[in-house]
C-alpha cells in the first residue's frame, strides 16, 4: 500500500495528547454557562471597553454584521437584547482582539516553528498587523510594502501563459461589495477559476434544490417557523454550529410545533435548550425541543425519508386525499406517477433496516406528518457530504411536494448555511460554473466578454495545483488547507504553485504551506471602522433566508496597515490588468454606493439596493419557490427516483464522520474542550460505540491510530483517543480538520462534487510509533 503523498511538514496538527478529561454528556444547551463563555473570551481578547463595544453592536441596526453564522435576524429589526450566539461573541472576540502581530513576530518565528503549533494556537496569536512575504528559500516571513506586494501578484499573474493557471479561492465571510468586485476582476482578468468553501458544503443542496424545485437556495422565512406544524432537523447540531437557531425553535415549539431531530448522535442543543435572553432559560425552565429524535446510522436519512413516504403512501391509499396534496401535486409537480410506483416497490422493513431506526419509531414520525401540511425541512452538512448527498435532498423534496409543503407560511425548505456570507458569495456571482445569463450581463455592463468555460471548484483546483496545471493560488479569507480534504495531497499540491496569496485576519496553517513564494494581506474585519473621505462605509452581507442587510464596523483598526477586502480587490485589478482594463476601480474604492449601484444593473432582484439596504432588517431577495412557482425548465417542480446506498464494511470496518467540537467554528478552534459532549481538554480523539471498542479489544481511554484506504491509497491519521459514545454501532465521529487527512481527494458528491466528510471508511488499531 502505497503513500498518498509526500509528507509535508507543518501540513496538520501536530500528533501530540492534551491530556483528555471526561465528564457527562450535558442535557441542554446555552443558559448562563454560555453567557459567561462569550463575556470572558471578549474581555480577554479585547478589554471591557472595545469588546463591550463590540458585542453592543453585533447584529444590531447601525452596527455589523456577526462574522460567524449565517443564521437570520428577526425580521423589521437587527436584535433584541442580545442576538449573538456564544460562538459569534468568540468570533467577535478573537477579531476585535488588541493582540496584533508585526514584523518582529514574524522574524522571531520561522514557518517551520509556527507549523509545529496546533491551529488552536497559531488561530490565537493575534490580528496580522501588516503585509507580510515569503521569499523563494526563505524561513521567515517578512515585511513588504502594499505597492510592492500588489506588484509582485500583478507580475505573477501576467507572468502565465494562461489566465487559466490562477485560481481564486473565497471564504463566506467576504462582503458582498468585495465578492461582486473580486469575481468582476477575475472575469475581466480571463477565467471562471472561483471556487469557494460552498464547493465544500451546500454544493449539494445548490445542485439539488435548483434540478427539483428551480432555486438553489432555501425557501423559508425567519416567520415561518413561527407557524410551522411541524419542523424536521436532519444532520444539523444547531447548537454548536448555529446556537441562534435554538431560540426559533423554541418560539415554534411555544406555538404547538412538533420538533422531529435525525442524526447519528443526540446533539446536546437538539435535546434542550436554555434561551440566556429570558430568565426561564437562565433558571433552565421547560427546556425541551425535540419530540421524536431518530439516531439514524451514518448516511442513512434516504432510506429513512424514503420509509416513512412509504407509510405515507398506505395511508394515502386507505384514505385517499387525506395526506397527500393531490390537488397541489397535480398543478405544481412532474413525476408523481413514476416517483409512486417506484415508492410501492420499496420494502419498508428493508428500508428501516438499512437506516437503523425502528419500524415503530418511523411509524410514530410518519403519524405526525400524516394529518400536517406546514412542514419545514432543515439539513446541513450531515445530508451534503455523502456521495448520494444529491438525491438525498431531492428525497427531502419529495416529502414536501407530497405535502405541498412549499410555497405557504410555515412552511418549506431550509438549508442552513455555516459561513455568513456564504450564500451571498454565489448570488455575486462567486461561482466557477456560471450561467449564461449572468455572463451575458458582465459583458453588457462592463463592455469586456468574460470567458465562457467553466473553471475549478475546490477538489479541481487541488488536483489542478497537483498536477501543475495551476501556478498562482489567491485566497479571499478562509484556512483553505486546513478547510479541503486529504490535507497531505492539498499541501503537496500548494507547494507545486509559483505563489500563493491570503487574504487574512490572523495567522493560519495555510500560510506555513505555502508556494515558492508567499504573501499574507492583512485586511480588516466585520468590525473594524473602513473610513473613506472620512465617512465610515458599509458593506452586505446575504443570510440564509436570502435576506440582505448592511453591515457597518465600529472600532477602531488594530493596525494602520490593514485594507478592506473592497481595496484589496481594485488595487490587485489595477496591477493586474493596468490599461486593459475597462474598469473605473478607483471610484469603488472612495464609495461603496458605486459598487453596490453596478451590482444593481447586473444582478436580478437588487433594484433600489443603496436605498432599500439602509432599511431597518434589509431586505428580502426574489425566491420563486416562496411565492409558489418552480423556476425549473418545465416550470413545474420534479419528483425524483433514486435507492439508498447501504455502506458494506468489512469486519474490520467502520464509517466515520467528521464534525466540530463546540469550541470551534468552520477551521477556527477557540478551545480544546466539547463541553455538550463531556470531552474537555483534548480534540484528538475518537467517539465509538461500546460494541465497537469491545470488538477491537480496545476501552475507553486508549490511544488508536485511524487508517484509510480508498482507492489503495493509503492514509493515516495517528494518536488519538478513544471515547465510548452513544453513537449508532459501526459509526465513529471525530473533531475536523484533524482528521481531514482521512478524506480521499476522489470520494466526492455524485454532482457537486462534495467531498465526502461524512461517510469515510476507516479501520481502527492501538496506536504503534512509526
Amino acid at each position: 500500500m502505497a503513500d498518498s503523498t509526500t509528507v509535508v511538514p507543518g501540513a496538520e496538527n501536530p500528533e501530540k495528547l492534551t491530556g483528555l478529561k471526561q465528564g457527562e454528556i450535558k442535557k441542554i444547551a446555552a443558559g448562563a454557562p454560555a453567557v459567561v463563555s462569550s463575556f470572558q473570551k471578549i474581555v480577554e481578547e479585547a478589554g471591557v471597553k472595545r469588546g463591550m463595544k463590540a458585542l453592543f453592536n453585533l447584529n444590531k441596526k447601525g452596527g455589523f454584521d456577526c462574522p460567524s453564522c449565517a443564521w437570520p435576524d428577526p425580521d423589521d429589526e437587527r436584535s433584541g437584547i442580545a442576538e449573538y450566539c456564544e460562538n459569534g461573541a468568540r468570533a467577535v472576540a478573537e477579531e476585535a482582539t488588541l493582540k496584533k502581530l508585526t514584523a518582529d513576530f514574524f522574524s522571531q518565528n520561522s514557518v517551520q516553528e509556527l507549523g509545529k503549533l496546533s491551529d488552536y494556537e497559531i488561530g490565537g496569536k493575534g490580528r496580522i498587523a501588516q503585509p507580510m512575504f515569503l521569499p523563494a528559500g526563505g524561513t521567515h516571513y517578512q515585511p513588504i510594502t502594499w505597492n510592492a506586494a500588489f506588484d509582485k501578484i500583478g507580475l505573477e499573474l501576467n507572468r502565465l501563459r494562461s489566465p487559466d493557471e490562477a485560481i481564486f479561492y473565497t471564504s463566506g465571510r467576504t462582503s458582498n461589495e468585495a465578492a461582486f468586485l473580486y469575481q468582476l476582476f477575475v472575469r475581466e482578468f480571463g477565467t471562471n477559476n472561483l471556487p469557494d468553501c460552498s464547493n465544500m458544503c451546500h454544493e449539494s443542496s445548490g445542485v439539488a434544490l435548483g434540478e427539483s424545485l428551480g432555486i438553489g437556495k432555501g425557501s423559508v422565512t425567519l416567520d415561518d417557523f413561527y407557524e410551522a406544524e411541524v419542523i424536521m432537523i436532519l444532520g444539523q447540531n444547531p447548537g454548536t454550529n448555529h446556537p441562534r437557531m435554538l431560540t426559533a425553535l423554541q418560539k415554534a415549539k411555544a406555538n404547538g410545533a412538533t420538533i422531529i431531530s435525525v442524526n447519528p448522535l443526540p446533539e446536546t442543543g437538539l435535546m434542550g435548550f436554555n434561551n440566556p435572553q429570558t430568565v426561564g432559560g437562565v433558571l433552565g425552565i421547560k427546556p425541551g425541543l425535540t419530540d421524536i429524535f431518530l439516531q439514524i446510522k451514518i448516511n442513512g436519512d434516504m432510506a429513512l425519508l424514503q420509509a416513512i413516504e412509504k407509510l405515507l403512501l398506505e395511508k394515502e391509499e386507505r384514505n385517499p386525499g387525506t395526506v397527500f396534496d393531490q390537488d397541489f401535486i397535480q398543478k405544481n409537480t412532474e413525476g408523481y406517477s413514476d416517483f409512486i410506483q417506484n415508492l410501492k416497490e420499496c420494502n419498508v422493513e428493508k428500508l428501516a433496516e438499512n437506516c437503523g431506526i425502528s419500524l415503530t419509531q418511523i411509524s410514530e414520525a410518519a403519524n405526525v406528518l400524516a394529518s400536517k401540511s406546514r412542514i419545514i425541512v432543515c439539513w446541513a452538512m450531515g445530508l451534503t457530504q455523502h456521495k448520494n448527498a444529491v438525491d438525498t435532498i431531492k428525497e427531502v423534496a419529495n416529502l414536501l411536494l407530497l405535502k405541498g409543503s412549499i410555497g405557504k407560511p410555515g412552511a418549506g425548505t431550509c438549508p442552513v448555511r455555516g459561513h455568513s456570507n456564504v450564500q451571498g458569495d454565489r448570488t455575486m456571482g462567486i461561482f466557477e460554473k456560471p450561467s449564461e445569463k449572468f455572463l451575458n450581463s458582465i459583458q453588457y455592463n462592463f463592455q469586456f466578454d468574460p470567458p465562457r468555460k467553466h473553471g475549478y471548484d475546490v477538489v479541481e483546483s487541488i488536483k489542478a495545483m497537483h498536477e501543475g496545471k495551476a501556478k498562482v493560488f489567491f485566497a479571499m479569507g478562509g484556512n483553505f488547507l486546513s478547510a479541503t480534504p486529504d490535507t497531505q495531497f492539498t499541501a503537496e499540491a500548494l507547494t507545486k504553485c509559483k505563489l500563493t496569496v491570503h487574504v487574512s485576519t490572523k495567522p493560519s496553517r495555510s500560510h506555513l504551506v505555502h508556494g515558492e513564494e508567499a504573501l499574507i494581506l492583512p485586511c480588516l474585519g466585520r468590525s473594524d471602522r473602513d473610513i473613506r473621505n472620512g465617512e465610515n462605509q458599509f458593506v452586505s452581507c446575504e443570510n440564509s433566508m436570502g435576506v440582505v442587510q448592511m453591515s457597518r464596523g465600529v472600532l477602531p483598526p488594530v493596525s494602520e496597515y490593514l485594507l478592506s477586502e473592497t481595496e484589496i480587490v481594485c488595487r490587485l485589478a489595477k496591477a493586474t490588468l493596468g490599461r486593459r482594463s475597462k474598469i473605473q476601480w478607483d471610484e469603488y474604492v472612495l464609495d461603496y454606493d458605486i459598487i453596490r449601484a453596478d451590482i444593481e444593473r447586473t444582478i436580478p432582484g437588487f433594484q433600489d439596493y443603496n436605498e432599500r439596504v439602509r432599511q431597518p432588517g434589509g431586505f428580502y431577495l426574489p425566491n420563486c419557490n416562496r411565492e409558489g412557482d418552480f423556476d425549473t425548465r418545465t416550470k413545474k417542480a420534479q419528483f425524483n427516483i433514486a435507492w439508498p446506498e447501504v455502506t458494506k464494511l468489512e469486519s474490520d470496518e467502520l464509517m466515520m464522520m467528521t464534525i466540530r467540537s463546540h469550541d470551534q467554528f468552520n477551521t477556527t478552534i477557540y478551545g480544546l474542550n466539547d463541553r455538550y459532549r463531556g470531552i474537555y481538554n483534548e480534540r484528538r480523539v475518537i467517539l465509538m460505540n461500546v460494541n465497537d471498542i469491545v470488538k477491537r479489544n480496545l476501552k475507553n481511554g486508549d490511544v488508536v491510530d485511524l487508517h484509510n484506504d480508498f482507492n489503495g491509497v493509503a492514509r493515516a491519521a495517528r494518536k488519538f483517543t478513544v471515547v465510548e459514545y452513544p453513537i449508532p454501532e459501526g459509526c465513529t465521529a471525530t473533531y475536523f480538520p484533524e482528521t481531514n487527512v482521512l478524506v480521499p481527494i476522489d470520494s466526492v458528491a455524485k454532482k457537486s462534487n462534495t467531498p465526502t466528510s461524512k461517510l469515510v471508511i476507516i479501520r481502527v488499531n492501538k496506536h504503534s510509533p512509526v
